[in-house]
């Protein structure tokens, strides 16, 4: 049977001394970089249920518990006990927490980014996506194609030679020699990649914009496919491939 716990998660006596319980400490700053990556409640606690984590004898998680790691102070220093987190972090956390307690109404930016994030991301996220677009409307330029090919396709440079070899044969064969360019432009499109197209798309979307106050709906929809957050650091995948990496969490 499970008996109620005398210390906070995370921690052991050893020699009559706090000291850290390594696997539970690990865990506990699992907790905290998973909820600023958007976690809920709930998918902590059905991520530590798999993981077969143990909070107390054969309790299960509960969201309370969750919440209370959360809340705890101690996991500062605070107390006499070892820091388990910095403290930035977990002031973050309490920045956070008081988000999902308040309701708010969603602009069609922040449910937009939500699909992106595939979760509800935390204030700070929304901040370094819409810098980072910002980067990209001060200076397009900085949207490059991730895949370029060296060379073209052995069946386009066949079939430059064939066209160059019949444009110096006299008297030239009009009806082949246009047979072969529209063959060779039909290869030469079909050889510029998505990337390509795409890059300069997302070039011309960006052009000849102001700054945004505020993150745009549309401009999300058009450019970005995949935002993901870990450890503090937002990354977003463009609709070019190309990825895009923001700084720490601030």
């Amino acid at each position: 049977m499970g008996s109620n716990r005398k210390r906070p998660f995370g921690y052991k006596m050893e020699f009559g001394e706090v000291v850290l319980h390594p696997a539970e400490a690990e865990t506990v700053r699992w907790i905290y970089n998973s909820y600023l990556a958007g976690a809920s409640y709930n998918a902590l606690v059905n991520e530590l249920r798999e993981r077969g984590i143990s909070y107390d004898g054969d309790k299960p998680w509960n969201k309370n518990m969750a919440a209370r790691i959360l809340a705890d102070r101690r996991y500062i220093g605070e107390g006499g006990f070892p820091p388990i987190i910095p403290e930035g972090q977990f002031h973050m956390v309490q920045v956070r927490r008081q988000e999902r307690t308040t309701p708010c109404q969603k602009s069609s930016a922040q449910k937009e980014l939500r699909k992106l994030c595939d979760g509800s991301p935390p204030a700070w996220v929304e901040r370094q996506v819409q810098s980072l677009l910002n980067r990209l409307i001060q200076c397009p330029e900085r949207i490059t194609c991730p895949v370029l090919e060296d060379e073209p396709p052995p069946k386009v440079m066949k079939l430059r030679r064939e066209l160059e070899e019949l444009l110096h044969c006299t008297p030239v064969d009009e009806a082949q020699a246009k047979n072969l360019a529209f063959r060779l432009a039909a290869l030469q499109l079909d050889a510029i990649g998505p990337e390509e197209y795409e890059t300069l798309r997302l070039r011309r979307l960006f052009q000849n914009r102001q700054p945004m106050v505020e993150l745009e709906q549309r401009l999300l929809h058009e450019s970005i496919r995949r935002i993901t957050v870990s450890n503090g650091t937002v990354t977003v995948l463009l609709k070019n491939n190309q990825i895009l990496e923001g700084g720490k969490s601030t």
